[in-house]
């Protein structure tokens, strides 16, 4: 069965990847699938997102990176997946994923939700939490993969950031 992670991904952090990992071990196949969110202010760009993603799953061999924009359930169908797979941390994130699977069954019967809760030592991250630290210098490498380490420090080293 072929599983969709949705996200911004802006970035990636290490709680993304622990649930992409866990993912990669359940499903035959995981597209990590990059949203183009307009009502967002992104960091990165789509294209940048995708390739940081690459970067950091290329030993996960089922495991492909694609971005999309529109409706999740309409990317799921035309790549023909059965689950959107959706991480959990917090008590907040089950109220809007349930919610938001609930929606999705409206808009298709065919596709399940899945959801992972998310390894304990990640449970208070967010790409939220990770760009205000980066931003006043503060370390990251226990947070992200260290090519995302890397482009953050280099994002919030130019005037203006």
């Amino acid at each position: 069965m072929i599983a969709i992670y949705p996200g911004s991904f802006d970035p990636i952090t290490l709680g993304h990847l622990d649930i992409i990992e866990r993912g990669g071990m359940l499903f035959e196949r995981v597209i990590v699938a990059v949203l183009c969110n307009t009502s967002k202010k992104p960091v990165f760009s789509v294209e940048k997102r995708v390739e940081q993603i690459r970067e950091c799953t290329q030993h996960l061999l089922n495991v492909e990176v694609d971005s999309f924009t529109g409706l999740t359930v309409e990317y799921a169908k035309l790549h023909k997946a059965g689950v959107l797979l959706r991480g959990l941390r917090v008590l907040s994130d089950f109220e809007k994923e349930l919610q938001m699977a609930h929606t999705n069954k409206t808009l298709s019967e065919a596709i399940e939700t899945v959801f992972l809760a998310t390894t304990t030592e990640y449970s208070f991250l967010s790409s939220s939490t990770v760009k205000e630290i980066a931003q006043f210098g503060g370390e990251i490498s226990h947070l992200v993969p260290e090519n995302v380490a890397r482009d953050l420090y280099v994002y919030y080293s130019k005037p203006n950031q």
